[in-house]
């Protein structure tokens, strides 16, 4: 017979939990030990369950669930992505996920994951414009300056020293709101009006736009030799945001093959086109950046183990500082064969009371 009154418990994250505890850890340290945690996972990429995301598409978005397990630990991530849904005062991007325990099945946290998927993105392209991008990049164009931007920018600055932003949005005020956001915080900020402004002179070109279509946002003669492309916004099937031309002159990073060839910029590309993997970068396999010169390209699609990555994170914080409600998620009956006895024995207590 089960005694242990906490077996049936499992944590919650709220958002207003997930907000407490990034503040508490402080941001740039949540980001750079959530990249850590990422790359970690990265180098032990052969261990993982690996599977493109199971996607449900519509006209209107998509539905995803995104699991993996390391053989110890199972995750998964719940999200959604529909571009009108900001016409109707809703997020574009909305997550939860769940970490449970392989050896018995139980849940062992229940997460918001719609702040903790903008953080990870982010700390994930940090993570790969680190072996990517040049040694001494300081300045980056945002192109796209909605609800990721300001993640990004902390991120690369946390973990890079990008110090200068050049941004630019095709709704004015939505370069407004990054720059205010991000205000006081040691960037230099460029608001621009266009791409080709957004673009001169930077050293890294992030692309994080929303709208599920085919887009040239990024056109070949907006990329010079030496740049870092950390191309973050086409991330389904029919969704792109650089000029095919761009691709053929770049050498392109992927985070798994099979899922960023559908949904990825790659889709513009042959089935058989080579990419490298990021893991094989992060472990010496395979070499990333190799001269001043070369254009590198991160088609970041986001994959299963980052949001695993973010769960077993924030596990590991939410021990060390609290912020979870106890959530009475599982039956838990006297005896495990009797889940109709605990049935009964409920209905007793009604009826008594």
């Amino acid at each position: 017979m089960n005694t242990d009154p906490k077996l049936n418990v499992v944590p919650f994250v709220s958002v207003d939990h997930m907000m407490k505890l990034v503040l508490k850890v402080g941001i740039d340290r949540f980001l750079t030990e959530l990249a850590a945690t990422i790359e970690e996972d990265f180098r032990r990429w052969p261990v993982f369950d690996k599977t493109p995301r199971v996607a449900s598409h519509s006209q209107e978005g998509v539905i995803e669930l995104m699991p993996t397990s390391d053989g110890t630990l199972y995750g998964f991530k719940y999200v959604n992505g529909h571009p009108k849904n900001t016409r109707d005062g809703r997020q574009t991007v909305t997550a939860f996920g769940v970490l449970s325990d392989v050896g018995n099945g139980y849940p062992m946290l229940l997460t918001e994951m719609t702040i903790l998927t903008a953080l990870r993105t982010a700390a994930t392209s940090a993570v790969a414009a680190k072996y990517l991008a040049r040694p001494n990049a300081r300045t980056m164009a945002i192109i796209g300056n909605g609800a990721q931007s300001e993640f990004q920018a902390r991120a690369f600055k946390s973990l890079l020293g990008i110090d200068t932003l050049r941004l630019y949005d095709i709704d004015a005020s939505a370069t407004k709101k990054c720059a205010r956001n991000l205000a006081g915080l040691g960037f230099t900020i460029v608001e621009c009006s266009s791409v080709e402004e957004a673009v001169e002179g930077a050293d890294i070109i992030t692309t994080v736009t929303a709208d599920k279509q085919y887009a040239t946002i990024l056109s070949d003669n907006h990329v010079g030799p030496g740049v870092h492309i950390n191309a973050v916004g086409g991330d389904c099937p029919g969704k792109t945001e650089l000029s095919k031309d761009i691709l053929l002159r770049s050498d392109i990073f992927v985070e798994y093959p099979p899922q960023t060839r559908i949904e990825g910029e790659i889709q513009q590309l042959a089935a058989d086109h080579p990419v490298i993997e990021l893991w094989e970068v992060m472990t010496g396999a395979m070499q990333g950046r190799r001269s001043a010169d070369q254009i590198t390209l991160f088609d970041s699609v986001g994959f299963a183990t980052e949001d695993f990555s973010a769960l077993r994170y924030v596990r590991e914080k939410i021990a060390e500082h609290g912020m979870f409600t106890e959530l009475d998620l599982l039956a838990d009956p006297d005896e495990p064969r009797d889940l109709y006895g605990m049935l009964l024995r409920c209905e007793k207590k009604l009826n008594a009371a």
